[in-house]
């Protein structure tokens, strides 16, 4: 039976949650940016462009699956990992952003050392869940202190970010200026916030073999790693879609950033209320409302003769609430789905989990990431310049056609998710 940890005070999960707004400045700027940076500030060609942001992508799932194996492994504290790299993972974000234009070997370098650092720093902040939270419902209320954090981190990036970088005469010092909030708000959670280590008999496997065989006989996490990645490549594909659609179809530069503003605060809005129906009728029920949600938006706006900036932005809205139903269930299902397994098997694989969830995240972004730029440059797309008409079909199908298609696969996965809101009750009993 799975070791159910005490739960942290409620000004500890308060401060934990905060975690994510520090990390979300950095993740936002890299989500929203570093492809739109690489294409349009240092002048790569689309399909290099993407190329670098797969290849980093999938260096960064790599980096997640390798922190988790060392965190399990080295029985040392979260805490000390993510205290320790703090300040090297704020250098590396500045770096990622001095890349002068052309270089794009030293970009490429400059990003991979950048996503190693956040790999070392983020699965121990992500695995700690864990232990500040023991039942769904408490986890769900993390998950949402965590999301509405973020939410605010990426209104702040998404709104600013561009307007700093005019201000302060570059990407580097725009940059510069995340790092310096992002840096002390880690140091104080690593000093401030407790950690409920487990008992030594509770901490299970750390060899990596016989840890990925109990993940794979895991149906649960299974299937919520299908249903995340498949939802985190149709947000990709949606967000990053954005900049391109606003300026190439329609026309309003200035309207881009100004709706992924507004997405991002409509995350903060919806995620209370994401997460109060979580507590109530359980993550899966939620995440199952999201999809169809996420489903219905597309066939509206495509039925849409012409729809302008007022109607992009809305669907847009609606779609971004839909992902913060997606996010929330998932970050409140993973802690769930380490326990389903320990309480099926008596093994327990904690932080290697989180590891291997991150891989096949950051693998779906890499995937999406590069699906951009190798159709952009099919589509003859050329930066700055008045598009073809095949070009513009190209960004609108992207940002509409590929989301549905895998929102649809991860339905399927979620709808073979065996987590209920009362699941983990059942098997503790």
């Amino acid at each position: 039976m799975s070791e159910t940890p005490i739960p942290a005070p409620r000004a500890a999960l308060l401060l934990f949650g905060a975690g994510d707004f520090a990390f979300n400045l950095y993740w936002q700027a890299v989500n929203l940016y570093l492809l739109f940076f690489y294409i349009d500030t240092l002048r790569l060609a689309p399909a290099l462009a993407g190329t670098l942001f797969l290849i980093g992508a999938a260096w960064d799932g790599a980096a997640d699956f390798v922190a988790g194996v060392v965190a399990e492994r080295m029985r040392r504290p979260y805490r000390w990992l993510i205290g320790w790299g703090a300040l090297p993972l704020g250098l590396g974000f500045v770096a990622m952003f001095a890349a002068p234009p052309g270089a794009w070997q030293g970009a490429l370098a400059a990003q991979l050392g950048f996503r190693t650092l956040y790999a070392f720093t983020n699965i121990p902040y992500s695995a700690w869940t864990t232990r500040l939270a023991g039942t769904s419902a408490e986890r769900s209320l993390l998950a949402g202190l965590r999301m509405i954090f973020g939410a605010v981190a990426a209104t702040f990036v998404a709104g600013t970010f561009p307007q700093l970088v005019r201000m302060l005469g570059g990407h580097s010092a725009a940059s510069a200026l995340l790092a310096l909030l992002a840096v002390p708000l880690l140091l104080a959670i690593a000093w401030k916030v407790p950690e409920r280590r487990p008992p030594v008999a509770a901490r299970a496997v750390t060899q990596i073999g016989p840890a990925l065989a109990l993940l794979a006989r895991n149906r649960a996490f299974v299937a919520l790693n299908l249903a995340a990645a498949a939802g985190a490549a149709a947000a990709a594909l949606t967000t990053q879609s954005v900049l391109y659609y606003f300026r190439y179809v329609l026309a309003d530069d200035p309207a881009g950033p100004r709706a992924l503003a507004a997405m991002a605060f409509a995350s903060l809005i919806a995620t209370p209320l994401w997460t109060l129906a979580a507590r109530r009728a359980g993550a899966r029920a939620a995440w199952l409302a999201a999809c169809g949600l996420a489903l219905t938006l597309p066939a509206i706006f495509v039925l849409m003769p012409a729809p302008g900036v007022a109607a992009a932005t809305l669907f847009l809205l609606g779609m971004q609430v839909a992902f913060a139903g997606f996010g929330l269930a998932a970050w409140t299902l993973l802690p769930d789905s380490v326990d389903w397994g320990a309480a099926r098997t008596g093994v327990r694989v904690e932080a290697i989990a989180f590891g291997a969830f991150a891989l096949a995240q950051k693998a779906a972004l890499a995937a999406a990431g590069f699906a951009i730029g190798a159709i952009y440059q099919a589509s003859g797309f050329v930066a700055g310049a008045p598009q073809a008409a095949t070009s513009v079909a190209a960004i609108r199908w992207l940002m509409l056609a590929g989301p549905a298609l895998l929102l649809l696969a991860a339905l399927a996965a979620i709808l073979a998710l065996p987590l209920r809101r009362d699941t983990l009750v059942k098997l503790a009993a």
